[in-house]
């Protein structure tokens, strides 16, 4: 009977600091209080409320070996760089740097691709501007956006990007037209990261009672979305309680 509880006692300390360190490395760090006192508890209810929708959507495993094995992937692409030094390769190593955090390398790999008949390829400049906003270098960043914007075959599409372009205009210190591309992604793709981080835009604004009034909106609109999309948004709603109930 001993022998059992000692062997429960010591898998819920490993549970539990597996817990720590993936909230950690993935900037939850508003669990740990949870996660160190009330350990049990707490592992559970952040295995339910952050790690099973990562495992619902698919995210968990690229997301698990980002935290756990984060020098894997680049190994590999430093290992296929090696063997055949493409501008693929090139661009490949360069995410796997930029999802590792490790931006320096990423843009100067990214740049060293824009070269011969890649010197203006679309894709490799967008990724160049979103690796610049990574390493909050927003001038940058939206230098490489902008100059997307004049080539025909350039345009931003995606909605992600839009948010990316205007959070750049938003650390840039343009905040009226940051504010004028967060209600403008909101209106036209209904975004709740869009209204996540309008709400945190406005928050550093002092205003308070605005800013509550978009996290509660994307509390309130995530139970009208169909429940895959749901399992896609959760993270913003509960980033959303998260504020509304911080000072």
């Amino acid at each position: 009977m001993f022998a059992y509880w000692n062997n429960s006692y010591y898998l819920v300390v490993i549970l539990q600091v597996i817990a720590i360190i993936h909230a950690l490395r993935t900037g939850r760090s508003n669990w740990l209080y949870l996660l160190i006192f009330l350990p049990l508890v707490g592992v559970l209810v952040y295995f339910f409320m952050e790690v099973l929708p990562e495992i619902r959507t698919g995210a968990f495993m690229p997301n698990f070996r980002k935290v756990f094995m984060p020098g894997a992937q680049i190994h590999e692409w430093e290992r296929k760089v090696r063997m055949s030094d493409t501008v693929s390769n090139r661009v490949q190593l360069s995410r796997a740097y930029a999802e590792a955090g490790q931006w320096g390398k990423a843009i100067e790999l990214t740049k060293s691709a824009l070269t011969g008949m890649y010197a203006n390829d679309p894709g490799i400049l967008l990724q160049l501007a979103r690796q610049y906003f990574g390493n909050a270098q927003y001038a940058e960043s939206l230098q490489y956006f902008d100059k997307l914007k004049t080539m025909k075959t350039g345009r931003i599409n995606m909605a992600e990007d839009d948010l990316v372009y205007t959070r750049a205009l938003d650390g840039a210190g343009q905040k009226e037209k940051a504010e004028e591309g967060y209600q403008q992604i909101i209106r036209v793709h209904h975004s709740l990261e869009a209204r996540y981080y309008y709400g945190l835009f406005l928050k550093k604004q002092g205003r308070s009672a605005e800013a509550k009034a978009q996290f509660q909106a994307v509390r309130e609109d995530i139970r009208e979305l169909p429940r895959f999309a749901r399992r896609l948004n959760a993270q913003w709603a509960r980033k959303s309680f998260t504020e509304m109930m911080s000072k």
